[in-house]
């Protein structure tokens, strides 16, 4: 692999560093990896800020879902700190109308009733059908949403309303760049993999198979080997 070049990893909605952690035992031999918090402001600027004020000089960044979109943040205020880029079960474009108005019925709910309320909403799309009804991976869903608490949670949501459309960026991402998604993501599905790959010049699509939308949860073994190979 590229020994030594620091990984940054940014989860996704409702996520913590546990989203990460088969890769980051791994892929942490031999080099530094940071897990950023992508609940603790509610613009997509002022988390790439975070990151950015927190990384080291040059890095390599991975974002999930919500995480790409940080990532394309950074991309966008610091292109030549990042020295490569994986983009996991995520996507270009903005919102949808009614994708925002869920989200903003979402806020309303979590604030009224707190994120366990929104969880059974959600959870059937962070898991690919066959892992829905593991209790491993549903506990660990829960922790994760927990963690991030309804203070986080309307943040995230914030942040993820106010995204602007990446498409147009795609063309100018001039680093080696691997897209991965679950086979069975109903979230960002596999098309909007595609869109991505084929719009960023030699970028690399990675289908994991067995996995939904948190796929370095579901399938971690086969993220964590294109993620390798992303890195080497």
């Amino acid at each position: 692999m590229n020994a030594g070049l620091p990984l940054i990893l940014i989860p996704g909605l409702l996520n913590t560093a546990r989203l990460w952690a088969d890769q980051a035992a791994v892929l942490g031999r031999g080099r530094p990896v940071a897990v950023a918090d992508s609940a603790n402001a509610d613009t997509l600027g002022g988390l790439a800020e975070r990151v950015l004020r927190s990384a080291p000089e040059r890095f390599a960044l991975a974002g999930l879902s919500m995480g790409g979109y940080v990532a394309f943040e950074i991309l966008r205020r610091a292109p030549l700190r990042v020295d490569r880029l994986c983009l996991l079960d995520t996507t270009a474009r903005p919102d949808t109308a009614d994708q925002s108005a869920r989200r903003h019925m979402l806020i309303e709910l979590a604030t009224r009733e707190g994120v366990a309320a929104v969880l059974p909403l959600l959870r059937p799309g962070f898991l690919a059908p066959r892992n829905k009804d593991d209790p491993h991976l549903a506990g660990i869903v829960a922790e994760m949403a927990n963690a991030v608490g309804v203070d986080g949670f309307v943040r995230q949501q914030l942040a993820i309303l106010a995204r602007p459309d990446s498409r147009a960026d795609l063309a100018t991402i001039g680093i080696p760049t691997t897209v991965i998604v679950g086979s069975d993501d109903q979230i960002t599905p596999k098309d909007r993999a595609e869109e991505m790959a084929e719009a960023i010049p030699d970028a690399k699509l990675v289908v994991i198979p067995d996995a939904g939308h948190f796929a370095p949860l579901e399938n971690p073994k086969a993220v964590t080997a294109a993620m390798q190979e992303w890195l080497a």
